[in-house]
C-alpha cells in the first residue's frame, strides 16, 4: 500500500494510525504528488488559503473508495499539530468503517497514555476536561479512559514522593537460555557458544561500570530509590556469576530497607535453589517468575524449554526461600493460544497468589522470529477477549492496575498493564514507565535518563556485549557527560 503526501509531511503519525488497522502491512511513501496510483493507497493533501487550510484524506482499497475533507484555521495556537491531529481523526474514521476494527485507544499512538492526564492537569485542565479530550479529540473508549484514571490515581502518591535528587539503578544482563519466537530484545541465547564464552568478560566490565556509576551518584548527591536487575534473563548466569553482580551492587550502593530491589528470575528453566539463595542474600525483596502462559502447548509453540508445572515448582521454591513479593507475567495473544487457554492461565496464576501479575498484549516486532510467520490476516478479537478477561478478573481477585504502557505493533492496539495487591506496587515500574525520575543504567543496551522539567536527556550504551566491551571507554565518557548534567539538577 502507498501513502501519499502533498502540502505536508506527517509521515510518522499517519503511518502509526494506519498500522492500528493494518499492523503488518508494508507501506511505500510518496511526497509532493497529486496523482493517485491505481493500487491501494492512503492520501493526505493540504491546501492553504488566506485564513485556513483545507485537509483531504482519500482512501482506496480494492473496491472501497472514500474521501473526507476538513478545515483548520491558521489562528489555531498549534496549527501544525492540529492539522496532523485532524488528518489522524479523518483517517481513523475512514479505516474504522473500512475494516470494522475499533481500536480502543483511538488515535493515541504514544506508549504512555496515562502521562497525558498529568500534562492536562499541568496545563490547568480539570479531570473532566481531560476525559472529554480523550473521548472527543482522540476517540479513546470509555473503558480505557477509566483505566487511565484509575492507574493515575494509583501512581499519584508515588510520583509526589519523588525529589530531584532521586534515582533508580538498572542493570542489564542481555542473555537468555534460548530466544522466544515473540522476542525482539537485544539478548543472546547462551546456546550460542560464542555468546556464552563472552559472559565472564562482559560481567567484569559490568562490574567496572557499576562501580563507576556509584561514584557518579555519590558525587552528585543522589538518593537511590530502586534497583532493577533485568535483561534478558539474569538467572541464566551461574550462581557465582550472579553473585559477582549482586555483591558488586551491595558494595557499591547503600542498600537501606527503603530501597526497592527487584531481580528478574524470569524463566523456570534457569531457576535453581542456589540462584534463589544468591538473590535472597543480595537483599532483593522482589523477583519475577514469568510463565507467560500455563498452557504447555503454547510454551512449546513459542520456544520455551520448560513446562507449566516447572513454573509452579519454581514459584513454590521461591516462597519456601522467603520471597514475599513475586511477579508473574502473562502474554495475551501468543501463537496457538485461545481465550479459554488464556483464561486458564490467568486463573492458575491467581490461584498461586503472587503479589503482582502483569498482563502483556503480544507485540510483534520486526526483529522477532514470529514476525516472519504473520501475514496481517490474523483475527485480533481473541486477544481483545483475553485482555478484557484479565481486566475484569484481576480486580475481582484483589489486584489493582497501577502501571500501563503500550508498544508498536501490539495486537489489537492494546496495552501492557501491571496489577498488584494493595501495598505491593513496584516503584521502579512507575519510575521507568512514566519517565519521572533519573535512571542510571549499566550494561549492554542500557539507557540512562536525566529527567528535568520539560526535558529528558538519554545516554545510550552499546547494544551488544561485544560492542559494549570494545567501546567501554566511550561508555565511560558518556557517563561523565551524564555526571555533569546531574550536577546541575
Amino acid at each position: 500500500m502507498t501513502i501519499l503526501f502533498n502540502g505536508n509531511r506527517f509521515k510518522y503519525e499517519m503511518e502509526n494510525v494506519a498500522r492500528l488497522f493494518f499492523p503488518l502491512q508494508h507501506f511505500q511513501f510518496q511526497y509532493d504528488t497529486t496523482e493517485f496510483p491505481s493500487d491501494d493507497f492512503l492520501a493526505f493533501f493540504r491546501e492553504e488559503y488566506e485564513t485556513e487550510a483545507e485537509l483531504t484524506v482519500t482512501v482506496q482499497q480494492g473496491d472501497y473508495f472514500r474521501q473526507e475533507k476538513s478545515q483548520v484555521s491558521f489562528s489555531e495556537a498549534e496549527y501544525e499539530n492540529e492539522c496532523e491531529a485532524e488528518f489522524a481523526r479523518m483517517l481513523y474514521r475512514i479505516l474504522e468503517e473500512l475494516t470494522g476494527v475499533h481500536p480502543r485507544w483511538g488515535i493515541l499512538t504514544g506508549i504512555r497514555p496515562v502521562h497525558r492526564i498529568q500534562h492536562g492537569l499541568d496545563s490547568g485542565k480539570s479531570r473532566r476536561e481531560i476525559n472529554e479530550e480523550f473521548s472527543s479529540r482522540f476517540y479513546v473508549s470509555e473503558e480505557k479512559i477509566r483505566l487511565s484514571n484509575l492507574i493515575f490515581d494509583q501512581q499519584a502518591p508515588v510520583i509526589e514522593s519523588i525529589s530531584p535528587k532521586d534515582f533508580s539503578l538498572y542493570v542489564s544482563i542481555p542473555y537468555c537460555p534460548s530466544r522466544c519466537s515473540y522476542c525482539s530484545f537485544v539478548s543472546h541465547s547462551i546456546t550460542q557458544q560464542k555468546a556464552k564464552k563472552l559472559i565472564p568478560e562482559y560481567l567484569n566490565y559490568l562490574v567496572k561500570e557499576i562501580n563507576f556509576t556509584s561514584e557518579i551518584a555519590r558525587d552528585c548527591g543522589l538518593r537511590l530509590r530502586s534497583i532493577y536487575i533485568g535483561g534478558g534473563t539474569p538467572t541464566v548466569l551461574e550462581p557465582e556469576q550472579l553473585a559477582q553482580i549482586t555483591d558488586c551492587v551491595k558494595n557499591a550502593f547503600t542498600l537501606i530497607p527503603e530501597v526497592e530491589y527487584t531481580i528478574e528470575a524470569g524463566r523456570a528453566d534457569t531457576i535453581t535453589q542456589q540462584k534463589l539463595d544468591v538473590i535472597r542474600n543480595a537483599g532483593a525483596g522482589r523477583i519475577s517468575i514469568n510463565p507467560q502462559t500455563f498452557e504447555d502447548g503454547v510454551l512449546r509453540a513459542v520456544g520455551r524449554n520448560h513446562t507449566a508445572n516447572q513454573v509452579v515448582e519454581c514459584y513454590e521454591m521461591a516462597r519456601a526461600t522467603g520471597f514475599d513479593c513475586i511477579n508473574m507475567d502473562l502474554i495475551a495473544g501468543l501463537p496457538t493460544d485461545t481465550p479459554d487457554g488464556f483464561a486458564r492461565s490467568l486463573q492458575r496464576a491467581i490461584f498461586l497468589q503472587p503479589e503482582n501479575i502483569t498482563v502483556h498484549a503480544l507485540s510483534v516486532k520486526r526483529a522477532a522470529d514470529l514476525y516472519a510467520t504473520m501475514d496481517g490476516s490474523e483475527d485480533y478479537r481473541a486477544v481483545q477477549q483475553m485482555v478484557d478477561f484479565s481486566g475484569n478478573e484481576l480486580p475481582q481477585n484483589g489486584y489493582l492496575p497501577y502501571y500501563l504502557y503500550r508498544q508498536k505493533n501490539t495486537l489489537g492496539n492494546l496495552e501492557n498493564v501491571g496489577y498488584a495487591k494493595p501495598g505491593y506496587i513496584g516503584l521502579y515500574n512507575i519510575f521507568i514507565m512514566e519517565e519521572v525520575q533519573h535512571i542510571l543504567a549499566v550494561g549492554a543496551g542500557a539507557v540512562s535518563k536525566v529527567v528535568r522539567p520539560g526535558r529528558i536527556d538519554r545516554f545510550f550504551n552499546f547494544k551488544y556485549p561485544y560492542e559494549y566491551i570494545s567501546g567501554f571507554s566511550d561508555i565511560l565518557e558518556r557517563k561523565n557527560a551524564l555526571r555533569n548534567l546531574l550536577k546541575e539538577v
